[in-house]
């Protein structure tokens, strides 16, 4: 279930990301769910959504943090 748009993703990545770090996790979300399409391909027995989300959710940690105040910002 690749997303088209920043208002297809999860309500918990809209609510919490800025839009900037919501490309980064639409984009590295589609890219694993293409990649990750074989099981064998997956480690143990994680899903493919799964593999998808934790991809998508690293990417958006090489450039984002969250902040003192819980709120997700661009490392510096």
């Amino acid at each position: 279930m690749p997303y088209n748009s920043h208002k297809d993703l999860p309500n918990s990545v809209q609510n919490a990301l800025p839009p900037k770090a919501q490309s980064i996790y639409l984009a590295a979300f589609n890219s694993a769910w293409d990649e990750y399409k074989d099981p064998e391909d997956r480690r143990g027995h994680q899903s493919r959504e799964e593999v998808a989300h934790k991809v998508a959710w690293s990417a958006v940690k090489q450039k984002y943090k969250k902040n003192d105040n819980g709120m997700w910002c661009e490392n510096v």
